[in-house]
């Protein structure tokens, strides 16, 4: 059981300003991850002029590849290329797919809807340019884990609402959906001990974009009016982890309006808990259960 060892000695994210916060999640080690054929960084340009810091993963073997665009959590604020490099190097090697991890703007610097935009944007960009990371096309996937989940789920959203079929599949991990004002049970449940608490929540949303903006469906995907026409999707949850109940409830939500959904929660394990994948064994059904849904969605 994973969720009995989430009580982190920190001080709480509340008690930090943002680049305080950074430096002590960067300060945490994050496992290896498994070994790919080759790693490069890229740049994504975007509207601004600026470049959108990416790194590519591509996994051994002869492409073209299906393509993964990785979208890391964080709440928002946190996090980065590194934090998350072990696991797109495990989903890399084990689901035999390109990965493009994207390090989009964080709040709250840059707040709502910078990291949506960026996320669509990388999208937009790695559709373009398929044949030039060992890509191919037909087959491009957007994922992503708690506050990048719930970026996976906006691009989604927003891509379908412009009419563009890029996009073949969706990964959600354990993601957020919903505003913290929604009251989901799970919140009270597992709202201190776990890991990830509801005073996280609450510092993460608050800067990320104002409470009176929570019911706009690209701040809480679980409040927009029609989910049918998204891509096919695969929902992960852990059992011990305050947005549980959002992410079950999006999944079902996708499923009654007609999206082909594989959804699982998974016992014992808490938010945050994908990256261990290859060093707790109690970890290994989660990423097992997203690589056989990518190999399947793949046609494998």
């Amino acid at each position: 059981m994973l969720a009995a060892e989430a009580a982190l000695n920190r001080p709480a994210f509340d008690t930090l300003d943002a680049p305080t916060a950074r430096r002590m999640v960067s300060e945490q080690p994050s496992p290896p991850g498994q070994a790919v054929a080759a790693v490069k960084t890229l740049a994504i340009p975007r509207d601004d002029g600026e470049a959108m810091p990416a790194r590519v993963y591509a996994p051994f073997g002869d492409g073209p590849w299906p393509v993964v665009v990785y979208v890391h959590g964080g709440g928002f604020v946190l996090c980065d290329l590194d934090t998350h490099d072990g696991i797109c190097r495990n989903i890399a090697a084990d689901a035999g797919a390109v990965v493009v991890s994207i390090d989009y703007r964080l709040a709250p610097e840059h707040p709502f809807p910078a990291a949506a935009d960026d996320a669509v944007t990388a999208l937009r960009w790695v559709a373009g340019h398929l044949a030039d990371i060992g890509g191919a096309p037909g087959r491009l996937v957007v994922a992503g884990d708690s506050a990048g989940g719930h970026l996976a789920a906006v691009v989604a959203l927003r891509l379908r609402e412009a009419g563009e079929t890029i996009l073949t599949g969706q990964v959600l991990v354990y993601p957020v959906t919903d505003h913290y004002g929604a009251g989901h049970p799970s919140y009270a449940e597992f709202a201190d001990g776990y890991g990830l608490t509801d005073r996280d929540m609450v510092w993460f949303w608050d800067q990320f974009v104002p409470p009176a903006r929570a019911a706009e469906p690209w701040v809480s995907p679980l409040r927009a009016a029609d989910l049918a026409g998204l891509p096919v999707a695969c929902v992960v949850t852990a059992e011990c982890d305050v947005l549980r109940d959002e992410g079950e409830a999006y999944a079902a939500r996708l499923a009654a309006a007609g999206v082909s959904v594989r959804s699982q929660r998974f016992a014992g394990l808490n938010h945050g808990c994908l990256g261990l994948a290859g060093t707790v064994a109690c970890v290994a059904p989660m990423h097992a259960f997203i690589v056989a849904w990518l190999n399947a969605h793949f046609g494998r």
